[in-house]
């Protein structure tokens, strides 16, 4: 509520940055994932199916495998008798393509490997050795897509990224091409032939098959021979696969095929020396521009692999983290509710044997331009069943008549202090100052009390260790979308939370909204502070380090008006998290001190960082990476972990809502809020953070009122056990 103009404008560049951080990584994901899992299936057109009308007959011409379609009439060339060139498609493969290579070499065989652009560049080296080794190399698309499937643009791209990943593996390019799921001429069909002449214009001979050994349907290795050895003395292209899945039977088969064929007499050689081509026309030096492209693809597909394998890496340890904060935050909630159930009953006791803790009070109220809703909230402050009550409005210089609209209320309980705008703390410690009572009730402007919530609130101080107490926060206009969410954020988000603090003995934060003081505590820590935007957190922290106890009283029930729009609720979670990362830095020394201080420090301070600022800076990274798995990977297995994190943040809200005796009718915007709302708090924390680094000096937001929290109350019904 601080109105002073002494902040400069936030720095907006950090949007671009992030814009352009976003965009790069998404980038990456969608290079990885194209070349990784774009990858089609190995297989090849079915011999028995049925096939569409051939482009051309055999009397037109085609009279062998390697089509060279660039000229008016098509041309087909064979292999002369007793020749066969082995070849293999979809490598290189880490596992399959080395061993094949160990049986060439055994038997001083030569093949031709049509590779994947996408598997050059996750194994050049493989297809260095290949080259090394004499054997021929040619491209078969970087995705192993259909080329009759994709536009005209997709299949350039496809051809082009081939050859710049074979230029950065080896610096030469290959003029030879086999199209993916092509097999022999003789399943050539219209528009297989029509994209063959397309590619032939850029340069490409077609290579085809004369025998497909179709060992990718592993029928075991004798019938990948039987499948794959020539008839009589015919000469032969063979296609087999090196890659695509178990090529055990191929290897095999391969081993055994060699040996049939020497003994037949057969030569075994690339498809240059087969064709009697010169090895400059299939084989050319990559010239500058397509090595640069290459080496800039591989280095582009390294980085996109390391980011993706990081990403993949941390995702699993902060899904886990995230489920357990969830059962564990649950857990300790129960626990918290069956304790304070068995206090609230031995408070009752006392109430009505006239022994209850009943001291002095003084509310607080600090209020700048509150006129909307501050006649409900001093009417509910008075309203109280608690009789040694007085109230404080500190007005802060308000421009609206709202010290006036207090003062008309005619309440001898109510006391206006006006000054000049100074801000919140300053507008509190004047309060503070001018107090009679030594238990000191803080309440927001915008604030609506049920009856009995400073009976509630005042109660655990009977313990004199207990320096505070943080009640229980309640949306007041909770109508539409954002004012459900904002409901459910409320009751499951920080609620389940303080029940975890208080076991634990570290609350972090008694919101403004409704908070009990001791006043020797307040003194203790010098008041409130001016040091950060969050005012509340700070005071809490300081108490906390100076061994004072601060507990939860969730009957302590307070209405608020949450911010009815998102710019609103923009400008508020940004000066809240802007001031919790303040305070949290102010009070990072807690973590090695002694005591109480210490058990504050090393409890909750790596908690707020952990989860209030650490995951929700990951959260758009980890919705990259799922959506990431969504479009390339296991999309099934995706949404099932998508519902069953839905189902864990389902469940953990319900039992939140039990705890606080809410309706679930709410409950039926979950799914929409973890989808749309979560990720405005996330960029949120994102821009804090930025602003944080960069150094920023950050401006209080006044939030406009419409008065809705009192009506809220009234209508009000709390459900479930007490």
């Amino acid at each position: 509520m601080r109105h002073r103009r002494d902040a400069h404008r936030t720095p907006r560049a950090h949007w671009l940055l992030l814009a352009l951080f976003i965009g790069t990584l998404a980038s990456m994901l969608g290079i990885q994932g194209f070349a990784r899992h774009g990858t089609g299936p190995a297989r090849t057109p079915a011999p028995d199916g049925p096939v569409e009308e051939t482009a051309v007959s055999p009397g037109d011409g085609l009279g062998g495998p390697v089509l060279d379609l660039s000229g008016p009439a098509p041309q087909g060339r064979g292999l002369p008798a007793r020749t066969v060139a082995l070849t293999f498609d979809d490598g290189p493969d880490p596992r399959w393509t080395p061993a094949i290579l160990d049986v060439l070499r055994r038997h001083r065989a030569q093949a031709t490997f049509f590779v994947v652009g996408s598997r050059v560049l996750e194994h050049p080296e493989l297809v260095r050795r290949i080259r090394q080794d004499g054997h021929q190399l040619g491209i078969h698309t970087f995705s192993h897509c259909d080329l009759t499937a994709v536009p005209t643009w997709r299949r350039r791209i496809e051809v082009s990224l081939s050859q710049s990943a074979l230029a950065a593996a080896t610096g030469a390019t290959s003029s030879l091409l086999r199209p993916p799921y092509s097999s022999t001429p003789a399943a050539l069909t219209a528009p297989a032939y029509t994209t063959y002449r397309e590619l032939a214009s850029q340069g490409y001979l077609t290579v085809l098959a004369d025998i497909d050994s179709r060992d990718w349907t592993r029928p075991g290795a004798d019938a990948i021979v039987r499948a794959a050895t020539p008839a009589g003395t015919d000469g032969a292209v063979v296609l087999f696969h090196d890659s695509g899945g178990d090529r055990s039977q191929t290897v095999a088969a391969v081993d055994q095929l060699l040996d049939v064929l020497d003994a037949r007499g057969y030569r075994l050689v690339t498809l240059s020396d087969g064709l009697r081509l010169p090895s400059d026309v299939t084989t050319h030096p990559a010239d500058t521009a397509t090595r640069l492209r290459g080496q800039a693809l591989l280095a582009t597909y390294r980085i996109s692999s390391t980011l993706t394998w990081t990403l993949t890496a941390f995702l699993v340890p902060l899904t886990v983290l995230t489920l357990l904060r969830a059962v564990v935050v649950t857990v300790i909630a129960r626990r918290h509710w069956r304790l304070a159930d068995r206090r609230h009953k031995v408070a009752d006791r006392r109430r009505r044997s006239s022994a209850g803790f009943r001291p002095p009070v003084s509310v607080i109220i600090p209020a700048y331009n509150e006129a909307v809703g501050i006649a409900d909230t001093v009417r509910s402050m008075v309203a109280n069943d608690y009789l040694d009550l007085e109230v404080i409005v500190v007005d802060d210089g308000s421009t609206d008549g709202t010290a006036d609209i207090v003062e008309q209320l005619g309440l001898p309980e109510v006391v206006v202090v006006r000054q000049a705008n100074q801000g919140k703390p300053a507008a509190l410690n004047h309060g503070i100052a001018v107090a009679s009572a030594d238990v000191l009730v803080l309440v927001d402007g915008d604030t609506v009390f049920e009856p009995d919530t400073v009976r509630h609130a005042v109660q655990p101080l009977c313990d004199p260790a207990i320096g505070a107490v943080a009640g229980n926060t309640k949306v007041g206009n909770r109508q539409g979308l954002l004012g459900r969410w904002q409901h459910i954020e409320y009751v499951q988000g920080f609620n389940l939370d303080r029940r975890m603090y208080d076991m634990l003995q570290c609350m972090p934060t008694v919101p403004g909204a409704i908070g009990a003081f001791r006043r020797e505590a307040l003194e203790s820590v010098g008041g409130v502070s001016e040091d950060t935007l969050a005012e509340d957190t700070d005071l809490t922290m300081a108490l906390c380090r100076a061994g004072w106890r601060v507990v939860y009283a969730e009957q302590a029930r307070a209405w608020t008006e949450a911010p009815a729009t998102l710019s609103a609720l923009w400008r508020q979670r940004y000066r809240w998290s802007y001031g919790t990362m303040q305070a949290m830095w102010k009070h990072r020394h807690a973590v090695v001190e002694r005591g109480a201080a210490g058990r504050f420090g090393r409890r909750a301070l790596p908690y707020l960082p952990m989860f209030q600022v650490l995951l929700p800076m990951l959260a758009p990274v980890i919705d990259l990476m799922a959506l990431y798995g969504l479009l390339f990977a296991d999309g099934g297995l995706v949404l099932t972990s998508y519902a069953g994190f839905l189902a864990v943040q389902f469940v953990t809200t319900a039992y939140a809502f039990h705890l606080d005796r809410e309706r679930f009718g709410p409950l039926w915007t979950l799914p929409l809020q973890q989808i749309v709302y979560r990720q405005v708090m996330y960029l949120v924390v994102i821009q804090s953070v930025v602003s944080a680094v960069l150094g920023s000096r950050l401006r209080w937001h006044k939030l406009a009122r419409t008065g809705s929290a009192g009506s809220a109350l009234e209508t009000s019904t709390p459900v479930g056990p007490a």
